[in-house]
């Protein structure tokens, strides 16, 4: 193998690996998951207390009607 001929097939690997359009796609659905991570976790923040305090009072409700229901069926 000659100098020129080593040198052609590595430009061809190189121009083969810059036509390769997976990488860039793996990157763009990287981008997109860290995004979304971002806005989930920014809901959580803003949502989560007033959420929680809502559900323990649902489930409070819940556990008093469950209890008037096994004090009346005795």
């Amino acid at each position: 193998m000659t100098q020129e001929t080593g040198f052609r097939q590595l430009a061809a690997r190189i121009a083969g690996v810059l036509r390769d359009r997976g990488g860039v796609t793996a990157a763009e659905y990287a981008i997109l998951a860290v995004g979304i991570v971002i806005v989930v976790g920014a809901a959580v923040m803003v949502i989560g207390d007033p959420l929680s305090g809502a559900l323990g009072l649902a489930g409070q409700a819940l556990l008093d009607g469950q209890s008037s229901l096994n004090q009346s069926g005795r």
